[in-house]
């Protein structure tokens, strides 16, 4: 796993298919998605190798129930004592008590979305024993108050969080940052599209200096006119 510093509060946690993110407020610090199975101990060791104990660490957000953010989840919370919150839809999922709803592929998205499954471990992951539900319009008390922000699309229960007086957004795979030029798109492996173009159009309309994805490399200057940018594209595409 890499570990790369975006701000001075706020490092990346990159694994082989998908990503973290750790803010840090002093002593009390934040864990953005919890990365696939397994993850928990990586993590652990990532925030000792950032100067803090696992236990600093008291909450572990999760933007969406998919294995390759929810899936270390319970390892670290086991760990460290954090407490797991997700969505009231999503959170229903993560305890097994509604089935988890398949994306509806595109044509072209199944290869890709083999492919992705092929990097996860095999079988299903450790679910959370404890889950807090949020709702929109939630501010958590972390980076100067964190907004919840309720974007369906890509699974019912998908979250964005930003921090408004941080200029930082978390969007979870709503929006995602191609591997191929890097250039800002909707997320893939949907639920329901026009929901998640929905979404996009929701979150560009943020202040918004810095903007962290589910997948591919953030954007570290100026995000609210890059994210603009792709919601006019988007919307042209339509």
């Amino acid at each position: 796993m890499d570990i790369i510093e975006l701000l001075p509060r706020l490092h990346l946690l990159r694994f082989p298919v998908g990503q973290a993110y750790l803010w840090c407020d002093g002593d009390e610090l934040t864990l953005v998605d919890a990365g696939p199975a397994g993850s928990g101990r990586v993590i652990a060791d990532a925030v000792t190798a950032l100067g803090h104990s696992p236990g600093a660490v008291r909450r572990v957000v999760l933007t969406h129930f998919h294995e390759d953010h929810a899936g270390g989840a319970a390892e670290f919370a086991a760990l460290s004592g954090a407490e797991v919150l997700a969505h009231s839809a999503d959170a229903a999922v993560l305890r097994r008590e509604v089935p988890a709803p398949p994306p509806v592929l595109l044509d072209w998205e199944r290869p890709l979305h083999a492919a992705a499954l092929r990097l996860l471990p095999e079988g299903d992951f450790q679910r959370p024993s404890q889950v807090s539900e949020l709702s929109d319009g939630d501010v958590l008390a972390f980076g100067g108050g964190a907004h919840v922000l309720h974007v369906p699309g890509h699974t019912d229960g998908s979250i964005a969080l930003h921090l408004p007086h941080q200029g930082v957004l978390f969007t979870g795979d709503t929006i995602a940052a191609s591997p191929v030029d890097g250039s800002v798109v909707p997320g893939v492996f949907n639920l329901d599209g026009s929901r998640v173009l929905a979404a996009l159009h929701r979150l560009a309309a943020l202040d918004t200096r810095t903007a962290c994805f589910g997948h591919g490399s953030p954007v570290t200057e100026n995000a609210s006119d890059v994210l603009r940018e792709a919601a006019d594209r988007s919307g042209a595409m339509r």
